[in-house]
């Protein structure tokens, strides 16, 4: 979903809602709603009947299966077997997990923290849950180091006809940019893309993108983990310098502190799946509060239909 701003002064009024029906399948509806002082605008987006897993949503076997993640010793040893599970994919598929993971662990990568990390930031509650199979979620050095090779394997699984990765993400990451481009021409006229701001940045895989699709352009990118962030300030040293390079902020997408329309290009990417309703409120109205006239937001994230599965991840 990519919208883009003609006029200030935005409130989001409502994000989402699910219907749900009784034989297993839900139909979902995602309303995003804009009001300004000159006029109305909204944008919808709406899917088909998914299914889902029968141990989803509110049933006797969800309650279940609930039941036995909450059980500490069993959960733990759920978490392991599935973290072998998705490292051993990812490696069949030619995705080097745990030597990539080994690479920065071993690294230099320590030293970027004092650098990056912001000490007086408040973390929101949400963010302090166990995810992803950490326990710290994502504040950990293991979460940061992994993320790279678990973002390769999730662009393998979309793509799986693909012959490699490479070939993946340019199907994957070449859509994407090649939708952001054509929107902002087709809605933003002459108008140029001249700051960009990266929204749950994670370890800068998408800030990346940006950058070297648009070189001209001054990009951001922004996070809750200085784990990731350090990562992402790491590799980027790695890479070599740009012409503009990128730069690293650790803040809260809901408050992120830059001034009214600082950005030509807001982009959320694979955030609003691991963020309650109230947060995803909050950061569309702040990348809104940040959007110049003409700006472009652009929202990507992994289907609904997979809402079971980040269901029990969360857990």
């Amino acid at each position: 979903m990519a919208l883009s701003s003609h006029i200030h002064n935005f409130s989001v009024l409502s994000v989402s809602k699910t219907i749900e029906n009784g034989n297993g399948r839900r139909r979902a509806r995602m309303v995003v709603k804009m009001a300004a002082s000159t006029s109305d605008m909204a944008a919808a987006f709406e899917e088909g009947k998914l299914e889902r897993p029968k141990w989803s949503g509110q049933t006797p076997l969800s309650r279940l299966v609930g039941a036995l993640i909450a059980f500490k010793p069993l959960s733990s040893v759920l978490k392991l077997g599935a973290r072998q599970v998705l490292i051993r994919t990812a490696e069949k598929g030619n995705i080097p997990w745990r030597e990539m993971t080994k690479e920065i662990l071993e690294s230099d990568v320590y030293k970027e923290l004092e650098s990056i990390q912001n000490p007086s930031l408040v973390y929101p509650d949400y963010y302090l849950n166990p995810f992803h199979a950490y326990d710290e979620g994502n504040l950990s050095w293991l979460a940061a180091a992994e993320a790279e090779a678990a973002t390769m394997s999730m662009v393998r699984r979309a793509i799986p006809n693909a012959s490699t990765v490479d070939e993946a993400n340019q199907v994957v990451r070449g859509n994407w940019l090649q939708a952001i481009e054509q929107h902002h021409l087709q809605y933003s006229g002459t108008t140029m893309i001249r700051d960009i701001l990266d929204i749950g940045c994670s370890v800068g895989v998408s800030t990346r993108f940006l950058a070297d699709k648009f070189p001209s352009a001054n990009v951001t990118g922004l996070d809750l983990s200085p784990h990731f962030l350090s990562v992402a300030q790491f590799k980027e040293k790695k890479i070599g310098p740009r012409k503009n390079p990128i730069k690293w902020m650790h803040a809260n997408a809901e408050d992120t502190g830059f001034p009214p329309q600082s950005f030509d290009l807001v982009s959320v990417s694979y955030v609003f799946h691991e963020c309650p309703e109230r947060a995803i409120v909050n950061i569309l109205k702040e990348a809104f509060r940040l959007l110049r006239p003409g700006g472009t937001i652009v929202v990507s994230d992994q289907s609904v239909s997979i809402h079971a599965y980040i269901t029990l991840e969360k857990t």
